[in-house]
């Protein structure tokens, strides 16, 4: 099964592009189903057709669904969920204040993750596309799953012992109910499916994450970034797609200076992704919306290449054992955007304003860093 991503400042067509691959691949043979994550979805009204929370036939071989994050969350987190609202309700009462708390920042969005790797666990379809949200949304579902199964991996053993040990004895003084084993199977049911997901999206046989921008030079500059992120984070971006590329007859009269400027932007991806398989979408005399419209876009924007298949891969983490050298690939940052920390048997690394915390190589895990350099987009650390 393939597994397909779409993501991209708002507004670029990300919806759009991520339904037309869908049709395209779908008229190849293969039963694909495509869906939202976005809150604000649109999906269905690309297709002009009410979608839900479950799987609708759009044509043969297609189907699409919006997620309904409420739904998930709620179908995720049973025991723990009420155990926190016992926690919320132990001196005013249940009310809906107390069902407003319950939803988390970010939790609702990695429920709705969830539903990526249930769809690839049942194996019903042959391809998955997904539309996720704007991309400062989408970077931060991305996060969760390493950050949250590490941090409960941390903690969770020392306090199911703690529970047990004096339990009974803050409950009794402090009249806070403890939480019964149920509530960490809970946890420990979450986290083995964050695990599970983690692995599923680094599978880079299987996932491949497509950024879509226009050739505006604020969207290109957000499309490096999360390019960059994307990276830090080992996730497979396989192919760029450029869109709203206004036609030559378009650019007349009134229009006539964004030809300069479009060509600026065109020759900048052009130069800034050279690697990775670009395709151009122009810019339509008609709204990017029902089947047929879609069908027939989907035909032509990847051309003789199969929007199925993994288009691009590159190693991002590369181990030289022999000349104790760690390299990672970080396209299109820069050397004063970089920090990097170590911290007993971890590194962290930071572009700008996004960071990761990476275990220290086994075979180095004793070894103090003895430098760190930034050349031709690869950071490399020696020890």
């Amino acid at each position: 099964m393939r597994i397909i991503i779409y993501t991209g400042k708002g507004g670029v067509g990300k919806t759009s592009m991520a339904a037309a691959c869908a049709c395209a691949i779908a008229q190849s043979g293969k039963k694909v189903l495509v869906m939202s994550t976005d809150q604000a979805h649109s999906l269905g009204d690309s297709f002009d057709i009410k979608l839900g929370k479950e799987p609708v036939k759009i044509m043969d071989k297609l189907y699409g669904l919006e997620i309904d994050s409420v739904y998930e969350s709620e179908m995720s987190w049973g025991n723990l969920r009420e155990y926190f609202k016992e926690l919320l309700t132990l001196k005013g009462g249940a009310g809906i204040e107390a069902e407003e708390l319950l939803v988390f920042p970010g939790l609702e969005e990695l429920f709705s993750m969830f539903k990526i790797l249930e769809v690839y666990e049942s194996g019903e379809y042959d391809t998955l596309i997904v539309d996720c949200a704007p991309t400062g949304e989408t970077l931060q579902l991305l996060k969760y799953p390493e950050r949250l199964s590490g941090l409960i991996n941390r903690i969770l053993p020392v306090k199911r012992k703690g529970v047990k040990a004096v339990g009974p004895v803050v409950e009794k003084i402090a009249k806070i109910p403890m939480p019964e084993d149920n509530v960490f199977d809970d946890i420990e049911y979450l986290m083995d499916k964050m695990q599970r997901l983690q692995r599923l999206l680094l599978d880079r046989d299987v996932v491949s994450l497509r950024v879509v921008t226009t050739p505006e030079k604020i969207v290109i500059s957000e499309a490096k970034r999360n390019f960059t992120c994307l990276y830090l984070f080992r996730y497979n971006v396989d192919a760029v797609i450029v869109n709203h590329i206004y036609p030559d007859k378009a650019m007349e009269g009134y229009f006539s200076k964004w030809i300069k400027l479009q060509e600026e932007g065109l020759d900048e991806i052009k130069e800034s992704f050279s690697e990775v398989p670009k395709f151009y979408v122009e810019l339509m005399d008609k709204e990017l919306r029902t089947l047929d419209v879609l069908c027939d876009i989907g035909g032509k924007i990847y051309g003789d290449a199969d929007p199925d298949e993994v288009l691009f891969k590159k190693e991002i983490y590369s181990l030289d054992k022999e000349n104790r050298t760690l390299s990672i690939y970080l396209p299109f940052a820069g050397k004063d955007e970089l920090e990097l920390r170590a911290q007993g048997r971890e590194l962290m690394i930071a572009v700008k304003n996004e960071s990761r915390v990476f275990p220290m190589p086994e075979e180095f895990a004793e070894a103090e860093i003895s430098g760190a350099k930034f050349s031709d987009g690869y950071l490399k650390i020696s020890w």
